[in-house]
């Protein structure tokens, strides 16, 4: 048993080292299907089940200082790609479509939670306003809204198994629309929204990663997120879900919208050192969590399901009304349940030209999701 602080530490680095190494070299098929984030919460869950670490609180110390650190950094890096300026010129349609889709999944989170809750864990709420966080902006949304509420780590589980497995069929659904493109815009009656001409002047050059670069990064994220930290102590709690977490959140994710506007929003690293940071987080998290309760896995997941098929039920009739084409449904619903890695996939499948418009409508999930997720569990836990 590690009874190390530190060196429960350094088995999380050196766990999401290998993870991080072996999804980008190797190739396996394994992570097509089973992400490297993911893998890390199994690993650590595995680890922490079987009594490899120490459970008193000398030995969790180190790596919960660490994670109350790197969590609201990781936020206000993610948002550095969030120009708004970009965003607006993609028109009020397609801002429209990205609003209703992320909407629809509010409303059917809400509803099937309704209808599940007699048979949840109490604090189910939680866990579901995280996956919320998830299907309306990403991890990072996901654990940063885990950390506020903080959801119990046992049954936290099933919001990223949940979310990996209906991500991946959501996917393959979203690549598969492609084919119905025609019946589909036929059906709705769909007006040209010449969306190829949101192509190439949205498009920017990534900035080269440099020391420079990476000292400002991380040196200066990990300031950022520590006066953050100071600040939101010193601010009021309400309610439930408003705390000291929460204003910290909202304070970084406020300067990283703002720092998206400037020069420095387009410096070199940002991304690769917040992806760094998550499998950090994760493995946390992980940690404290075991397989005991798995056998509630199934419930959630069907809520899963439940909440994407109503989600897309919503989508179709609003498409119909408003004579909306398949692409921005499809690109709007992945922006939201995949994320920045899978909206620009989708919509390349569509037009490569359109691929900046994936990536926009993915990036305001990253500032959102915190938030919706947040909203939801304070109507889930009233209810």
């Amino acid at each position: 048993m590690i009874t190390d602080g530190l060196l429960m530490l350094g088995v999380l680095l050196a766990l999401s080292c290998a993870l991080i190494v072996l999804e980008r070299t190797t190739g396996w098929k394994l992570f097509k299907y089973v992400p490297g984030m993911v893998l890390m919460y199994l690993l650590c869950a595995a680890l922490n089940s079987a009594g490899v670490f120490g459970q008193d609180d000398a030995t969790r110390a180190p790596i919960a200082a660490v994670k109350d650190v790197v969590l609201p950094a990781m936020i206000l890096l993610f948002l550095f790609g969030c120009d708004l300026r970009r965003i607006i010129k993609l028109g009020p349609r397609l801002l429209l479509t990205y609003a209703v889709s992320a909407a629809s999944l509010f409303v059917a989170m809400l509803g099937v939670f309704l209808a599940f809750q007699s048979a949840l864990h109490p604090e189910a709420w939680k866990v579901l306003g995280a996956l919320l966080a998830s299907w309306t902006g990403g991890s990072a949304n996901m654990v940063a809204v885990q950390d506020i509420l903080q959801a119990p780590e046992n049954i936290f589980g099933y919001a990223l198994i949940t979310d990996t497995l209906i991500y991946s069929i959501w996917l393959t659904v979203a690549f598969s629309s492609v084919a119905v493109s025609g019946r589909f815009d036929r059906f709705t009656r769909a007006r040209s929204t010449h969306l190829v001409d949101h192509g190439d002047d949205l498009d920017t050059e990534a900035a080269p990663i440099t020391v420079q670069s990476l000292a400002t990064v991380v040196f200066g994220s990990i300031f950022v997120s520590i006066l953050a930290a100071w600040v939101g102590g010193l601010l009021p709690e309400l309610g439930d879900v408003v705390n000291a977490t929460t204003w910290t959140i909202v304070i970084v994710s406020v300067l990283g919208l703002v720092i998206a506007q400037t020069p420095l929003g387009r410096i070199g690293g940002s991304t690769e050192i917040a992806t760094l940071m998550l499998f950090i987080v994760i493995g946390q998290i992980a940690a404290g969590s075991d397989f005991s309760a798995l056998t509630q896995a199934p419930l959630y997941l069907l809520i899963g399901v439940l909440v994407v098929l109503v989600h897309l039920a919503i989508m179709v009739v609003y498409a119909r009304i408003t004579h909306t084409d398949l692409f921005s449904i499809a690109v709007s619903s992945t922006a939201n349940i995949g994320g920045i890695a899978s909206a620009p996939v989708v919509a390349s499948a569509f037009n490569r030209q359109l691929v900046p418009v994936g990536v926009l409508m993915a990036l305001m999930g990253s500032f959102l999701g915190t938030f919706l997720g947040l909203a939801a569990a304070q109507i889930m836990s009233a209810l």
